[in-house]
């Protein structure tokens, strides 16, 4: 980066940049992507973790964006992320039979646009229920006033592991990938942007980075970009936050997921290995955006909404973990955030600047495909996208080794629910936790306080993932920190062993990591304990961001690492 020319440089480890970086190296173009904190550390590791169409768009009669996505949907779940991106039976509960007729309207609309022009997937049809039907698949449903259901087919994705696989597959391509990687200026010639100026945050060193177009993928953090050229762009981007529980998978009785109505919109109860997940809330946030924090007004009003059609209610004790994320909506001036559309632009404000923002996480490759066509106009030659027939590493071959994991698991002496585990994170990759466990057979033991998750995936996420730091392997490599009631901290001291063998860390270096993790869970838990936004954003700062706490003196304050 310090001294190639690049073709395009994309600013943003999202899973919108991450696709920019693939779409373009795919095409053949020389390409550098930059990350301020760590991949998806943003919104992209913050989501319900769903790969769908929108089913409530058809309310607002977006039909066109909602074919998108289930076509996308399609190419994710069969070809291009099938280890990753997995069906996911969806239970809509019926309460009238007007219900019955309107819902039964619109997913037969679904259905129909998800195999129009054959790209939507193999996912099966929807289909009625009976209330009794309707028990019998999900018990947990409160009997009063259900009088059926409709089961439907969406998928799922573990969020940041498919950034980090996306942003993986992109530097097999060629592309120079970094995190802690902070952009702190634009570099312009007369009115043209020629790159950018990023500072490392683990070592201080700043320098300029050259490229002919800069795509910036920032989400969120798209108005602050163009603020570096002292401009407005005709683009605005508002924060709606999004909160999700994390629940114990013993507190509802179901196996499907199920989607509810609520008075602004929808509410998911999602199944996530040993957890649920119930989500989302959908409100304006002018605060932080780094760490967005959810408040106890945002717990209790999730926990209220499940309820409702819960035969037995929640608790704040069945909660074992809650994150927020904060969703980057175009927007005019005064409409509300549930009602804004999750279509995406591209736009450039100066010559040899780009910003995309808006869409969803399941139309990543759309939105990454439109911005580098528009970045092509200004070089020769460049091929159309590639990325829908681009599968992401850990996909070829995955269907043979999924029928053969029996087989597998019993010839390297794992059991085959861990096999199971492996292929679903890592598809064929799941050979490189194989080779570490080969080299170092104490790795094949589970991370403490997280049976979930082997020793292995730590050191697999240092040497293949660019892991740099405790938070990094709990947070997103692993997802330790919502789903285990400690929170990680049972788990870091063990986490942090194992990284600094591989990064060679010392005896400070060990500590601060342990001490900023239990600074930030304590801030975290603080801020959910607060009555609204501005109270648990301010608890939340409490912690300081970890990146750039090495380049400080004791005592004195930290670099944040903020874009």
């Amino acid at each position: 980066m310090r001294h190639e020319h690049f073709d395009v440089l994309v600013i943003g480890g999202g899973v919108t940049g991450a696709g920019a970086a693939l779409d373009a190296a795919s095409r053949g173009l020389r390409v550098a992507m930059v990350e301020a904190r760590d991949y998806a550390a943003g919104t992209s590791s913050r989501s319900s973790k769903l790969i769908h169409g929108g089913l409530r768009y058809l309310e607002q009669f977006e039909f066109g964006l909602v074919h998108e996505a289930l076509t996308e949907r399609g190419l994710l779940t069969n070809r291009l992320a099938p280890h990753l991106v997995k069906p996911l039976p969806f239970l809509a509960p019926l309460y009238s039979r007007f219900q019955r007729g309107y819902y039964g309207l619109g997913l037969a609309v679904y259905d129909a646009l998800s195999t129009a022009l054959g790209h939507g997937g193999r996912l099966p049809r929807h289909r009625h229920l009976s209330r009794r039907g309707a028990r019998r698949q999900f018990p947990g449903l409160a009997p009063h006033r259900l009088v059926g259901a409709i089961r439907y087919f969406d998928a799922q994705t573990d969020d940041a592991r498919f950034v980090v696989t996306l942003a993986r597959t992109a530097a097999s391509y060629g592309a120079a990938v970094a995190t802690s990687t902070r952009v702190v200026g634009l570099n312009r010639d007369a009115r043209q942007v020629t790159g950018a100026r990023v500072c490392d945050l683990e070592s201080g060193d700043e320098f300029d980075v050259s490229a002919t177009t800069v795509i910036a993928a920032t989400g969120v953090w798209s108005n602050d970009l163009t603020g570096m050229l002292g401009s407005k762009v005709g683009l605005r981007v508002r924060a709606s936050k999004g909160v999700h529980l994390v629940v114990r998978r013993s507190a509802i009785a179901g196996e499907t997921a199920v989607i509810l109505r609520t008075p602004s919109s929808v509410l998911f109860i999602l199944p996530w290995g040993g957890h649920w997940i119930i989500g989302t809330t959908d409100t304006d946030w002018t605060l932080d955006r780094d760490h967005p924090a959810a408040s106890a007004i945002d717990v209790a009003y999730l926990l209220e909404l499940a309820n409702k059609s819960l035969d037995r209610p929640l608790t704040l004790s069945d909660v074992e973990g809650v994150y927020a994320g904060l969703r980057p909506l175009l927007s005019g001036e005064d409409e509300d955030t549930s009602q804004l559309s999750r279509e995406h632009a591209v736009v450039e404000p100066m010559l040899g600047l780009l910003l995309v923002a808006g869409g969803k996480f399941t139309t990543y490759r759309i939105m990454a495909k439109d911005a580098v066509d528009r970045a092509a106009r200004r070089l020769h030659g460049v091929p159309k996208s590639r990325t829908a027939d681009v599968p992401l590493l850990g996909a070829d071959g995955y269907d043979a080794a999924w029928r053969d994991r029996a087989e597998t698991a019993a010839r390297v002496g794992l059991s085959t629910g861990v096999m199971e585990h492996l292929l679903g994170r890592y598809g064929t990759l799941t050979t490189e936790l194989l080779d570490l466990i080969r080299e170092r057979p104490e790795l094949a033991a589970p991370v403490e306080g997280a049976p979930e998750y082997l020793a292995a995936e730590v050191v697999h996420a240092v040497r293949h993932e660019g892991a740099l730091h405790a938070d990094d392997v709990l947070t997103r490599r692993t997802r330790i920190s919502v789903e285990t009631a400690h929170r990680g901290e049972n788990s870091v001291a063990h986490v942090v062993t194992l990284m600094a063998d591989e990064l060679g860390w010392s005896p400070e270096e060990r500590e601060r990591e342990i001490s900023h993790y239990l600074a930030r869970v304590a801030a975290e838990r603080d801020s959910q304990r607060q009555p609204d936004d501005a109270t648990a954003d301010a608890a939340r700062l409490g912690a300081e961001d970890v990146r750039g706490m090495s380049l400080t003196a004791p005592g004195e304050p930290a670099v944040t690492g903020r874009r």
